[in-house]
């Protein structure tokens, strides 16, 4: 097959491209400019998009034997995710820009280009497994590294491109990954693993959207309240500076009552208003979810002991019920969860395979 490769100039996505070049793939590296201005971003080995990554996955291609070319995907990106990340925080949501950029760059943008060029699928250093299904549809399944799976990001992929897509080291844990690169000679074997919001650049998030949106309505400041009682505790200036089940930064000035520490528990953005209150008050036990992907058909009802979801890219997984009302998403958690907000993505699996994902639209305490 004629392969992409796309290189973030990390460990993973190089031996990634190694190994379907070893595969016999016609392959060609490929690095996406993300960045209007490079310069920007952050240095060192923090983010995914800066000029020093670039320069990585350039030197890991030319190791490796394939072409190398870096796409300009800067206004896309611009648009589909960075946008996207402050009109969330902006309607008191907290989004996730990694699964967002997966949907819309890596396999809807990238892939696109690639097929339309001739190629037959894109791979990616993702830690997550493909396998044929007894239907003969492609399933998407948990990586053997529980610890690196990275399947929760995935879960927006269609049928359409995980027919189209490579994951080299699903089978593969992250010590033998970079054991492997530094046998093949790649400069990145012991390269640190990305964190943080690539676009972010100290990480600061709650700086950078103040920077951002500035005074834009409606995250001009606020009262922070206690949720029990309506007593008002201190006083924001902006709602984006905060995300459910946040406990730090709260900056109250003294304790509750008790003495036990509060937690953020709703957030009101028209209003300004943060509510906060004990850590029993994040209990979730129902949730809506919107805007479904699914992995492969459409199911109606999910249940038994298999079903689970998973909220957060490494949070723990949950046995829950879920039903699917058109183009809502509906799940009772046997298992409740804590601070789950509004505009995280609610991925289900069936044992380890993905069945699909939604975008929490609401959540509900109490049994």
């Amino acid at each position: 097959m004629k392969v992409i490769a796309a290189m973030s100039g990390g460990v993973d996505s190089a031996v990634a491209a190694a190994r379907a070049h070893e595969a016999g793939h016609e392959v060609t590296g490929i690095h996406l400019a993300l960045s209007r201005n490079p310069a920007s971003y952050r240095t060192g080995a923090r983010g995914c998009c800066t000029i020093e990554d670039a320069n990585d996955a350039r030197r890991a291609a030319d190791v490796i034997g394939i072409p190398f070319y870096v796409w300009d995907l800067s206004e896309r990106f611009h648009s589909d995710v960075v946008e996207d990340f402050m009109d969330e925080y902006a309607a008191g949501r907290t989004p996730n820009p990694c699964l967002r950029c997966n949907e819309k760059i890596k396999f809807a943008a990238v892939l696109d280009r690639a097929l339309a060029l001739g190629f037959d699928a894109v791979a990616t250093g993702h830690y997550a497994q493909l396998r044929t299904g007894d239907d003969g549809l492609v399933e998407l399944h948990r990586a053997v590294d529980g610890a690196k799976d990275q399947s929760y990001v995935l879960g927006v992929l269609d049928q359409r491109q995980l027919r189209h897509s490579l994951f080299p080291l699903g089978d593969t844990s992250k010590p033998q990954v970079r054991e492997e690169a530094a046998r093949r000679g790649l400069l990145v074997a012991e390269k640190p693993d990305s964190h943080d919001i690539c676009f972010v650049a100290d990480g600061d998030n709650s700086g950078w959207l103040r920077e951002k949106l500035g005074d834009r309505a409606p995250n001009h400041g606020g009262a922070i309240v206690d949720d029990a009682t309506g007593e008002v505790l201190g006083e924001h200036t902006g709602t984006y500076g905060f995300t459910i089940g946040q406990r730090r930064g709260l900056r109250l000035g003294r304790p509750a009552p008790d003495g036990r520490p509060r937690f953020v528990l709703d957030i009101e953005p028209v209003s300004g208003t943060v509510r906060v209150g004990p850590r029993e008050r994040l209990a979730v036990h129902r949730l809506r979810g919107i805007r479904p992907r699914w992995c492969g058909t459409v199911p109606s009802v999910l249940a038994g002991p298999d079903v689970t979801v998973q909220l957060r890219a490494h949070g723990a997984e949950h046995r829950a019920e879920v039903r699917v009302e058109g183009e809502e998403v509906l799940v009772d958690l046997l298992d409740p969860a804590d601070g789950i907000a509004p505009g995280q993505a609610v991925v289900v699996y069936e044992g380890s395979r993905v069945v699909g994902s939604a975008t929490i639209a609401a959540t509900e305490r109490g049994a």
